[in-house]
């Protein structure tokens, strides 16, 4: 019943988007109706799967770097009041720099191909992930911390095995928001300088007033987003069943 729902949510908004077109007697190049975007996928599917490979391997990588990164960055700052104490700081001004307003730079530095838009997807996720991961460490149990100093492990040994477990809740979190918001950095990433990509593709279409083909690949990146976000969900319930429970 569960994974009914979606597909009846996503019925009613075809439906609703249908009832727009129609009595709201919309011209085609303003609003496509569902039908004209189904035959414009049916039309360019060649076309729109080449460039929704390169997106979808845009999101996957930065979403490994940016996971790694934040994760190793929150281990750092939790393993070091006095280093904490200076680098979140640094942490929290550089989040006051509007990533789209460097997405220029990143392409000139480098380059029109996928790593530009794999730095961009870092960026965005980056900050959420150390976040939700340092919170986590920070706010282990106590009582988990007395039952692990009785036997005496290393402090590197509490911070892996203990706060590192301990923060998968708030870590959770983190992760679910990072795989919503990165396709938003592959995709910026593509509107500013690339040769390929779902971004790419939106930008051609509409330029060449191709507003049906602009939809489909609209909407074949929000089901990019959609499914790794249904993955991660799932590896994450996998990894660490009380967290699903908790939510």
């Amino acid at each position: 019943m569960k994974w009914l729902k979606i597909p009846l949510i996503a019925l009613i908004l075809i439906g609703f988007w249908q009832l727009v077109v129609v009595f709201g007697q919309l011209p085609h190049y303003i609003l496509p109706s569902p039908s004209l975007v189904f035959w414009s996928f049916l039309d360019n599917h060649v076309l729109v799967w080449h460039h929704a490979k390169i997106t979808f391997f845009e999101i996957v990588l930065g979403l490994i770097f940016g996971v790694s990164m934040g994760i190793a960055s929150a281990l750092t700052l939790s393993s070091s009041k006095k280093l904490s104490s200076i680098l979140l700081p640094m942490l929290v001004i550089s989040q006051a720099i509007p990533v789209f307003a460097i997405a220029p730079l990143l392409v000139l530095w480098f380059g029109y191909g996928i790593a530009s838009k794999i730095v961009m997807t870092v960026m965005i996720i980056y900050f959420p992930v150390t976040a939700a991961c340092f919170d986590g460490l920070q706010k282990t149990p106590s009582a988990w911390l007395d039952v692990a100093k009785t036997y005496r492990i290393t402090p590197m040994q509490m911070l892996l095995r203990v706060k590192l477990p301990a923060s998968l809740i708030a870590l959770s979190s983190g992760l679910r928001i990072a795989i919503s918001i990165a396709p938003i950095g592959a995709v910026v990433g593509e509107w500013v300088g690339s040769s390929a990509g779902l971004g790419y593709l939106m930008l051609h279409a509409n330029a060449r007033m191709q507003v049906d083909l602009m939809f489909v690949a609209l909407l074949v990146l929000v089901l990019i987003a959609l499914s790794l976000y249904f993955m991660g969900d799932l590896v994450l319930k996998r990894m660490a069943p009380w967290v699903s429970y908790l939510h």
